[in-house]
């Protein structure tokens, strides 16, 4: 992990920048298969299954059995675990919902919005050396929630064509039923267009390395909406003297551990500060399964001294950092100067990995400098909202002149006389 002191601003931009593919070669790759699937559907699934997983597959749907033996190979203590994040998800996304009201805007003219459900959506959920199953709740349960009528599911299998247990189990917790066993671009692709296994849907949803990212923009352009572009992992801290060094050390491995195109990025005012955490880091690292992983991850993260918090601040909001941690004496008030962020944890005790599991908030958030823009999943992200307006007579001759002065100024007659012929009538 590179130590700067005290950065000129001048040079921000470039101390910021992520770790990423040369993308014109990652994008003809993503499209070849993008369009091989659209064109030859589950036989193009099935070349890939066994070209990338390794697996031949005659079936690409679960069984009921296959989710009956998940739920009985998941151990009891992982079922309570997963049903007590799923009761936190569910009443902080329910919290959500919201009521609109009837605007009468002026005598005779009411307008007002529904928010109705998009009726077909897709979830992927990554599969392999870390399979997601938190992201079935994060994805699964505000679209029941927002009344979505088909939810499909598509995780990649391991090289015997099976599906993780905790995958299976949190799938029919949630409610999903149609669970597919495919993964990567060729999952993206299949959503996106249909094949004569898999449903077309309307928005896909969920994380995944930079090929699913990719894919996710590519049939984006095409039609298909997607959650937001969420790719590899990452987070800021925010740390004072008042920081435990080992949690935030803990923090930055929680996230650097994701990939090895993952980074983590520490911000202090304080040179020991960030001396004991990275001691800290050091010790810790060597326990960790990913050790190598996250070695990987930390070549591309950096520790940065600044002068002040409120530099801090403005460094964070120039990374607009996927998750960011606060972990100093006034956490809560620095908290306000934050602008462009994913999610924010408060305080020593807020470890991120709460908010990837079980506190309630969403993991699906924002990567790559796009939280400036775009907010993480949230019961929104499953609805699309319409807006209705009733005008009476009265109305109509309310507003009627206000309407064909601008048409005109425009030079739209035909919106003029739209007016024109209701105001004579």
């Amino acid at each position: 992990m590179k130590i700067i002191n005290y950065p000129d601003r001048k040079t921000w931009l470039e101390l910021l920048k992520r770790p990423t593919l040369e993308t014109k070669s990652l994008e003809k790759k993503v499209n070849s298969i993008l369009l091989d699937v659209k064109t030859n559907g589950d036989t193009a699934i099935k070349k890939y299954a066994l070209q990338f997983d390794k697996v031949e597959l005659n079936d690409f749907l679960v069984s009921k059995e296959e989710v009956k033996a998940a739920e009985r190979l998941c151990k009891p203590e992982l079922k309570k675990a997963i049903q007590l994040a799923k009761k936190n998800i569910e009443k902080f996304h329910s919290s959500q919902k919201q009521k609109f009201k009837t605007i009468e805007t002026m005598p005779g003219v009411k307008c007002w919005t529904r928010a109705i459900a998009i009726e077909k959506v897709g979830l992927y959920i990554p599969g392999g050396s870390a399979p997601l199953f938190s992201t079935i709740l994060m994805l699964g349960i505000p679209a029941k929630l927002a009344g979505c009528k088909e939810i499909i599911l598509c995780t990649p299998p391991d090289e015997k064509g099976n599906l993780n247990a905790a995958i299976l189990y949190t799938a029919k917790l949630v409610g999903i039923t149609k669970i597919f066993k495919i993964g990567g671009v060729q999952a993206i692709s299949a959503m996106a267009y249909g094949t004569e296994t898999i449903p077309q849907v309307y928005k896909i949803f969920g994380p995944g390395n930079q090929y699913v990212t990719c894919a996710k923009q590519l049939v984006n352009k095409n039609g298909t909406a997607i959650d937001l572009p969420a790719g590899p992992s990452e987070l800021s801290v925010i740390a004072d003297e008042t920081c435990i060094p080992a949690f935030v050390a803990a923090d930055l491995l929680s996230q650097a551990e994701h990939g090895e195109d993952s980074q983590v990025i520490l911000i202090s005012d304080n040179k020991k500060t960030i001396g004991k955490i990275l001691a800290e880091l050091k010790k810790q690292l060597q326990l960790l399964p990913r050790k190598e992983i996250a070695e990987k991850a930390l070549e591309n993260s950096r520790a940065i001294l600044i002068t002040d918090k409120n530099e801090a601040c403005e460094l964070v909001n120039e990374y607009a950092p996927e998750h960011l941690i606060i972990a100093c004496k006034n956490a809560e008030a620095l908290s306000y100067k934050i602008t462009n962020a994913g999610s924010v944890f408060l305080g020593n005790y807020s470890c991120e990995s709460a908010g990837d599991y079980a506190s309630g908030t969403n993991h699906t958030l924002p990567t790559n400098g796009c939280a400036k823009a775009y907010s993480g999943v949230s019961l929104d992200s499953f609805v699309k909202k319409i807006t209705y307006q009733k005008i009476t007579k009265k109305g109509i001759n309310a507003i009627g002149p206000t309407i064909e002065l601008m048409a005109s100024a425009e030079g739209l007659k035909g919106h003029r006389n739209a007016v024109t012929l209701r105001l004579k009538k």
